[in-house]
C-alpha cells in the first residue's frame, strides 16, 4: 500500500466510512450483465492511487456480491478490502485482515502482495521488530515470485523499510531494482521518488538535481500526482536551505491545491510546514502563522514527525517575535516533545533493524550448530562401532562445538551492548545525544532538588557555525565541533552532563554549583573555544554564546531551565556573540538585559584563519 518514502501518516476512519457509505448509495449493488468480475478487480488493483475514488466505488460495489465471486476473486476482494481499511488509517483493523490473507489466499502472488502491504501497517504502527521480521521472510520470497506487479510491490516494500531505517543506501539498489523490473510501457515513478527520496535523506543528492525534473515530469504522466507532489517537497526543502524561500513558495504554493485533495495527511502536514519555513524566512510571519497551524492540526494522529516537529518550531519564533513569551513557552515545549518523539522513533527503528538482523545471523548460527550436533551425533554412532579409542575424538569435538556456541553468546551479548550504547551517544562527538542527555540531567536535577545543593544548566551554541561548513566544507565543519567538544572536556569534572542537543548546539549541566561559579566555569570554556586552534586537522576559528541558568533562581524543571538558558543564549547572540549571559529572573529575561560576565577574545566573531 504505501506511497512511497514511508513517512508515517493517519487519515481518519470517519471519514473513509462516509466515503464508503456515499459511494454505496450510489453504485449499482450487482454485478454488470457479461462483466468480468477478475478483470473488474485487476483494474481497481492497478488505479488504487491514481483514481481513488473509483476504486472505492468498485470495491464498495463487488463486496455487495462477493458471495457469487470464486474463492480466487473473494480473496482478491478481501485484500483490496484490507488495503482500503489501512489506507484510510484504521491499522489494527486492517493487520488481522491481512493477516487472514496471507494464511488463507489460495493465490500465492495474493499472499505475497498481502505480505508486503502487512510489512507496511506494521512500520506504520510502530510495530517495527514485526516489520522487519516479515521483511526478511519477503526478500527470501522474492526469487520465486515471477508476477511483475507483485515483484515490484515487493521491491518498493523492502527498499521503503530499509529507508526508514536509515540504511539509505541499501534503500536505493532495491529501488533501482523496482526500477529495471518495471514491464516495458509502465511508469517507473514510484520507483523513481523511492530512490530519489532514499538518495536525498541520505544526502547523496539535493533537489537541485536534474532527476528530480524528470521524475516529477514522469509521474504527472503516469496520473501518479500524490507521488510528483512528494518529489516536490524535497526541491522545496533543497531550495530553503539554499536561501530560496520564494522558489520553494513558488513550487509549493502552485501545487497546494492538489495536495488538499489527495488527502494524504503526511503529504499535506509536509506542505505545510515547509510552506510555513519558507514565508518565515521571507518575513512573512502572518503567512508563515497560517501554514504552520495547518501543518499542526493536519500532522497524522498522535505520531510525531519531522514536519510536525518543524511547524511547532516556527510557530515558537513567530510568538517569541511578537513578545508573547508565555505562548513561546507553550510551542516550544511542544516542539521540543515533538522533536524528541520523532527522534525516539528514529532510534527505535534503526535499532529494531539492527536487532532482527542480529535475530536473524542468531538463528543461522543456532541452525549451523544443530547441524553440526547432528554430524556430531552420527560419528558418535560410528565411533560406538569401531573403537573405545575413538570416543576420545568425539569428545574433543563435543567440547570445541561447546566452545563455539559460548564464543557465540558472549558475541551476541556484546553486540546487544554495542547496539544500546549506539542509541545513548551522538555518532560523531561521542558524548550524550539529545534523548540520553535529557534523562541524565533529568535524574541529577531530581538529586540535586532532594539534597538541596544548587546546579547550572549551560547551553552554548557556536556563532556562524554555517559559515564554516560554507567556507571551508562539512569535514572542516566535524573536526571544529570535534575541537570544540575536546576543549569542553578540559573543563568538566566527572559528575557534569555533557551532551549535543543536535547542529552546533551543546548543552551542560553542572551539579553542584551556584549562579556565579555555573558563569566562571561557562566563561573558561568560552575562552578556550575562542581561542585561536593549536595545531590538529581543523584551522577555522570559532566562538560560541553561552546562557547560563541555575537552579536557585529558576528552580529544578529540565524543561523550564532550557527555556530560560536558550533565551539567555539569544540574549547574547542579540548583543554581539561570543559571550556568556546569565538568566535573571523572569521578568528580566523578558527584557532583554545587557550580558554578564561577557569577556570578548581579540576577533570579534565568526572564522579566522591562524
Amino acid at each position: 500500500m504505501g506511497i512511497v518514502g514511508r513517512v508515517v501518516h493517519r487519515c481518519r476512519l470517519a471519514i473513509a466510512l462516509l466515503a464508503l457509505a456515499g459511494h454505496a448509495g450510489v453504485a449499482i449493488a450487482q454485478l454488470q450483465p457479461g462483466e468480468n468480475a477478475t478483470a473488474t478487480l485487476a483494474w481497481a488493483d492497478a488505479n488504487k492511487t491514481s483514481d481513488h475514488q473509483k476504486f472505492v466505488e468498485t470495491v464498495t460495489r463487488l463486496g455487495h456480491e462477493a458471495a457469487t465471486l470464486t474463492d480466487k476473486q473473494r480473496a482478491h476482494l478481501r485484500y483490496l478490502e484490507a488495503w482500503q481499511v489501512a489506507y484510510a488509517g484504521d491499522y489494527e483493523t486492517a493487520v488481522p485482515l491481512l493477516e487472514t490473507v496471507v494464511g488463507s489466499s489460495p493465490d500465492k502472488v495474493l499472499r505475497f502482495r498481502a505480505t508486503a502491504t502487512l510489512i507496511n501497517i506494521l512500520g506504520i504502527g510502530h510495530r517495527y521488530e514485526e516489520a522487519f521480521s516479515r521483511l526478511s521472510d519477503l526478500t527470501d520470497m522474492l526469487p520465486s515470485v515471477t508476477d511483475p506487479q507483485a515483484r515490484l510491490q515487493g521491491l518498493g516494500e523492502a527498499a521503503q523499510m530499509l529507508a526508514t531505517a536509515g540504511q539509505y543506501d541499501l534503500a536505493a539498489e532495491y529501488a533501482d531494482r523496482m526500477i529495471q523490473s518495471t514491464p516495458a510501457g509502465d511508469s517507473a515513478c514510484k520507483g523513481t521518488f523511492i530512490k530519489l527520496h532514499s538518495l536525498f535523506r541520505g544526502k547523496r543528492i539535493d533537489g537541485n538535481d536534474p532527476r528530480y525534473a524528470k521524475g516529477i515530469a514522469d509521474c504527472e504522466a503516469a496520473s501518479e500526482n500524490l507521488i510528483a507532489n512528494a518529489l516536490r517537497a524535497d526541491v522545496a526543502d533543497t531550495a530553503i536551505r539554499d536561501k530560496r524561500p520564494r522558489d520553494a513558495i513558488d513550487i509549493l504554493e502552485k501545487n497546494y491545491p492538489a495536495v488538499l485533495r489527495d488527502s494524504y495527511a503526511s503529504l499535506t502536514s509536509q506542505v505545510e510546514s515547509l510552506l510555513a519555513q519558507a514565508w518565515w524566512d521571507v518575513g512573512d510571519a502572518a503567512a508563515a502563522e497560517k501554514y504552520a497551524d495547518a501543518a499542526v492540526k493536519s500532522a497524522p494522529g498522535k505520531d510525531y514527525s519531522e514536519p510536525l516537529a518543524a511547524a511547532l518550531r516556527t510557530l515558537f519564533l513567530i510568538a517569541r517575535q511578537r513578545g508573547d513569551f508565555e505562548t513561546a513557552v507553550q510551542w516550544l515545549e511542544r516542539y521540543m516533545q515533538a522533536d524528541k518523539g520523532y527522534l525516539d522513533d528514529v532510534s527505535a527503528r534503526a535499532l529494531a533493524y539492527q536487532m532482527v538482523k542480529q535475530q536473524l545471523t542468531s538463528s543461522r548460527m543456532e541452525a549451523d550448530a544443530l547441524d553440526r550436533q547432528n554430524q556430531i551425533l552420527q560419528l558418535q554412532r560410528e565411533v560406538d562401532r569401531r573403537a573405545v579409542e575413538t570416543s576420545r575424538l568425539y569428545i574433543v569435538l563435543l567440547l570445541t562445538v561447546l566452545a563455539t556456541i559460548g564464543l557465540w553468546l558472549a558475541r551476541t551479548k556484546r553486540s546487544q551492548l554495542r547496539f544500546m550504547r549506539m542509541a545513548r551517544r551522538d555518532s560523531l562527538t561521542g558524548i550524550c545525544n539529545r534523548q540520553h542527555f535529557v534523562e541524565r540531567a533529568q535524574q541529577v536535577l531530581l538529586a540535586a532538588q532532594k539534597t538541596g545543593k544548587p546546579s547550572c544548566l549551560v547551553l552554548f551554541d557556536l556563532d556562524h557555525f554555517k559559515l564554516v561548513n560554507d567556507t571551508y566544507g562539512h569535514a572542516e565543519g566535524d573536526w571544529v565541533l570535534l575541537r570544540v567538544v575536546a576543549e569542553c572536556r578540559d573543563h568538566l569534572l566527572q559528575d557534569d552532563v555533557f551532551g549535543r542537543l543536535g547542529g552546533e548546539e551543546f548543552a551542560i549541566l553542572f551539579p553542584g554549583i551556584d549562579e556565579a561559579a555555573g558563569a566562571k566555569r561557562a566563561e573558561l570554556i568560552r575562552a578556550g573555544i575562542a581561542a585561536p586552534p593549536a595545531g590538529g586537522p581543523s584551522s577555522a576559528r570559532v566562538t560560541a554564546s553561552f546562557g547560563v541558568a541555575c537552579t536557585l533562581r529558576h528552580g529544578h524543571d529540565l524543561d523550564r531551565l532550557l527555556v530560560v538558558a536558550d533565551e539567555a543564549l539569544y540574549g547574547g547572540k542579540s548583543t554581539g556573540r561570543d559571550r556568556v549571559v546569565v538568566a535573571m529572573e523572569e521578568h528580566a529575561t523578558a527584557k532583554a538585559p545587557p550580558p554578564m560576565a561577557a569577556t570578548r577574545t581579540e576577533q570579534p566573531f565568526g572564522l579566522a584563519r591562524p
